[in-house]
């Protein structure tokens, strides 16, 4: 059985999102599963499951997090037969006691809050003394218009508050072959043309809630007028076009870091 949730921009959707995001968020979990380990996982901010369940392996088991019913309701429904546990909960006040995990997967969420410490330090809470937690986050200088994304990195930043609140840290990223990366940009092209039409720069001076607003109910009309063949496969983009890079310049796509051993006097 599959299921949907209604499509906002805040997270992908199969067969709706363009293939070159999608593959992005492929691309990301395959690495996240190459470095994860055995156990107890916790992926916060599942979205609909679909890559999360690709977590679950007789080693281990996989809990999905996410704020939206919708969202919970879609995972549940599309792979709780699979075994995906699925919950409700806020990413910032998850309902674990401490050192319920052996890892968390944060796919790109932390670049949503605010207060993207809040969101390492809950997660660093959860895990268990040689826990490990395992980010994706677009980099910054190549990351798409998203009123969701309040908070973008580079890579020092990105270490720096990993190493408040965990003793060993890793970044990397996950980058694609260069014909890609052209797509991206060209769709990157198309988006900053629409933008332009907003001439007194009026979605940044706005509440942000009516910029998310606006944001959603406009998408799919952008995903059918200017993302036409972006999606459902025609582009051949797939997740064998995007690999892990050991270390991130201002060109890679995405962050990806790995964090081991929490610090339980972290502030």
């Amino acid at each position: 059985m599959t299921s949907r949730s209604r499509l906002t921009g805040e997270r992908p959707q199969e067969g709706v999102t363009p293939d070159s995001l999608l593959a992005l968020h492929a691309a990301g979990y395959r690495a996240v599963r190459e470095r994860v380990g055995s156990g107890r996982v916790v992926d916060i901010g599942c979205g609909e499951g679909f890559e999360t369940a690709t977590l679950l392996d007789a080693s281990r088991t996989v809990t999905g997090v996410d704020y939206s019913p919708d969202a919970v309701r879609a995972a549940r429904a599309s792979f709780g037969a699979a075994g995906l546990k699925v919950e409700q909960m806020d990413a910032l006040h998850l309902g674990f006691d401490a050192g319920s995990f052996d890892a968390a997967v944060s796919s790109h969420l932390i670049e949503h809050f605010e207060d993207p410490e809040a969101h390492v330090r809950e997660m660093a809470r959860v895990l268990a003394d040689d826990g490990s937690c395992l980010i994706l986050t677009p980099n910054a200088p190549n990351d798409f218009e998203n009123p969701f994304h309040i908070h973008l990195f580079e890579a020092d930043e990105l270490r720096s508050l990993l190493e408040r609140h965990f003793e060993e840290v890793w970044i990397g990223g996950v980058d694609a072959e260069e014909w890609v990366k052209a797509d991206f940009a060209a769709r990157r092209a198309k988006g900053n043309k629409v933008l332009r039409l907003d001439v007194f720069d009026l979605r940044h001076k706005i509440p942000r809630s009516w910029y998310i607003g606006a944001y959603t109910r406009l998408l799919p009309l952008a995903y059918r007028l200017i993302a036409r063949g972006d999606s459902g496969g025609e582009t051949g983009i797939t997740v064998d076009n995007w690999f892990v890079t050991e270390s991130a310049d201002e060109t890679t796509l995405v962050l990806f870091a790995v964090a081991k051993r929490p610090r339980r006097n972290a502030a």
